[in-house]
């Protein structure tokens, strides 16, 4: 199945809404069903039938299809965030007494899913460098039940053998869970190297506008139907059908955008790695990179997400450079159509120490390129550090 028709017309059943291009807003929470034998049948499977929006909802089913499609999946669920995918799938897949190993530097609300939540009902946990295929290993427990990957992640981009641990848990019955955010289905496909789940927050490249939070698990149909009978329709983390249109609208553009936003953010980089003010360039495709061969080996394509570590001696010399930024918006999330920027100093207190040894050091700031020309983002660049 080829991109283009993912991307304009799978799923689209046009000869049943009078041909509209554009698939209609299904805004409707309840469907009505003729007879009692049919409204029967509603209810035994509502994972396919249209009954209750909190279940199954037209324009969203037509967004599923792209995105499992896209994943090279069987089928998938979209919620109301990134957050709750990756909650669902991790749900769907443990019980007390079960064990989960994870990357040591994951999303913070998966973090918190598995450290201050899930351990509340009895399911521990072990956080590992996942650079390191041995720590997988001496991390298992006859409890292991579920690994959870973030490849890259979304700060300091370190990746995982998605290939070598999908065989590694295969061996012993473990299912594994991969966060593609970063790459995104374009970039980097993680079923096809044999992880079982494959989560997004749909928020950043997917939808690309800066104007939906959702988030998408992609599996398997029988994992899929088990993360829907279970936390899905129990928790009803359910994304709308009007923000499901919107992720469709999106979504034709995916190609077009991300080739634009590498291609941008190849030329910022080099800007940044010449930067004397500028100590390291965090991206996976940096060839400074140490997992520099894995990110040409299994991923496809690089993304417009980097984080610098500027040269600066407190943290009043990153808030220079970042409120001297014109063309990069100072926010959270990444992935959208404009450059954006977070300073890890934002969420500290503005007297601590650069070097933060509880975690990211506070001269980190991590920049999404946008679809603006290069050659303003390197302009504005160059004049906040100037001001450093």
């Amino acid at each position: 199945m080829d991109l283009s028709y993912i991307l304009n017309h799978l799923g689209e059943e046009r000869e049943t809404y009078r041909g509209a291009v554009s698939p209609p807003i299904f805004q409707s929470s309840i469907f009505a069903f003729p007879t009692v034998a049919a409204f029967r049948e509603g209810f035994r499977d509502e994972f396919k039938r249209t009954t209750y929006t909190r279940g199954n909802n037209p324009t969203v089913e037509i967004l599923r299809k792209k995105v499992a499609a896209l994943e090279g999946a069987e089928d998938c669920l979209m919620f109301g965030s990134g957050a709750g995918a990756i909650a669902a799938g991790v749900m769907a897949s443990v019980s007390a007494g079960d064990h989960v190993i994870c990357v040591h530097k994951p999303y913070s609300w998966t973090r918190a899913l598995l450290k201050d939540l899930l351990a509340r009902f009895g399911v521990t946990h072990t956080f590992i460098d996942g650079t390191d295929i041995a720590n997988f290993e001496q991390a298992l427990t006859p409890a292991t039940k579920l690994i959870v990957l973030e490849s890259p992640n979304s700060m300091t981009f370190e990746m995982q053998d998605l290939a070598a641990v999908a065989q590694l848990a295969r061996a012993k019955g473990i299912r594994t869970l991969c966060d593609n955010s970063y790459a995104s289905p374009l970039n980097q496909s993680p079923i096809a190297l044999g992880i079982d789940m494959v989560a997004h927050s749909a928020t950043k490249y997917l939808n690309g506008h800066s104007d939906v939070v959702a988030g998408a698990l992609c599996a398997s149909e029988k994992i899929i139907r088990d993360v829907f009978r279970g936390p899905y329709m129990t928790c009803g983390a359910i994304l709308a059908p009007h923000d499901a249109w919107l992720m469709i609208r999106g979504l034709r553009t995916l190609p077009i955008r991300l080739q634009r936003i590498a291609e941008t953010a190849r030329q910022v980089l080099a800007f940044l790695e010449a930067s004397g003010k500028v100590d390291k360039v965090y991206y996976p495709h940096a060839i400074s990179n140490p997992q520099f061969a894995l990110a040409q080996a299994q991923m496809h394509g690089a993304s417009g997400l980097l984080t610098i570590q500027l040269r600066v001696d407190d943290v009043a010399g990153v808030e220079r450079f970042c409120n001297a930024l014109k063309r990069f918006l100072m926010t959270v999330s990444w992935g959208g159509y404009e450059s954006l920027m977070f300073p890890v100093c934002a969420v500290y207190s503005a007297h601590a120490p650069v070097a933060n040894p509880g975690g990211s050091p506070l001269s980190f700031v991590r920049l999404s390129i946008g679809l603006e020309e290069p050659e303003v983002l390197i302009a504005d660049l160059e004049q906040a550090l100037a001001a450093i």
